[in-house]
């Protein structure tokens, strides 16, 4: 029998307790979170996804903590989708994925789990990459921990 090994997503679908402040000014602050920190640009940061829909899954997201496109500023607006474009050229290069989903939920009732701090999804997809565990386990196998994903992701950006 095969074992699928997750442990880092075991506090997430515990519904352990969360730490307080926003996960977003957590992620890029100095200290313990920088391992996941894939690549800083001037306003917005590139960072590993902690619970993942597929291996490589990143967020970028502004420094400052703003919660709607509206209150981000066209500088901040425009590295995030220079980001975007690098980030794919980043899996391109080291995952070869099939294609990439890119999403941004606005508010809670859009689905947001940050809904406070504006970040925006890459996700890398493989043809056949998902399975019957979504469906019939409600699970998700990411066969790649984040910190492995994030170890191979740095040195693909060119900024």
């Amino acid at each position: 029998m095969e074992r699928l090994l997750t442990p880092w997503r075991r506090d997430y679908v515990s519904g352990g307790t969360k730490p307080e402040g926003c996960v977003m000014c957590r992620a890029h602050a100095p200290g313990d979170a920088e391992k996941l920190v894939v690549h800083r640009g001037a306003s917005n940061f590139v960072v590993m996804n902690l619970y993942p829909y597929n291996g490589g899954h990143v967020m970028i997201a502004p420094y400052r903590h703003v919660g709607s496109l509206g209150q981000a500023t066209p500088e901040e607006l425009s590295e995030m989708m220079a980001l975007a474009r690098d980030t794919e050229a980043a899996f391109a290069e080291e995952y070869r994925p099939d294609g990439i989903n890119m999403g941004m939920n606005l508010g809670r009732a859009a689905g947001a789990g940050v809904a406070d701090h504006i970040h925006l999804h890459l996700v890398p997809r493989w043809s056949g990459d998902t399975n019957f565990m979504t469906v019939v386990g409600d699970m998700r196998v990411i066969p790649e921990d984040p910190v492995e994903a994030c170890r191979r992701l740095r040195g693909r950006f060119r900024r």
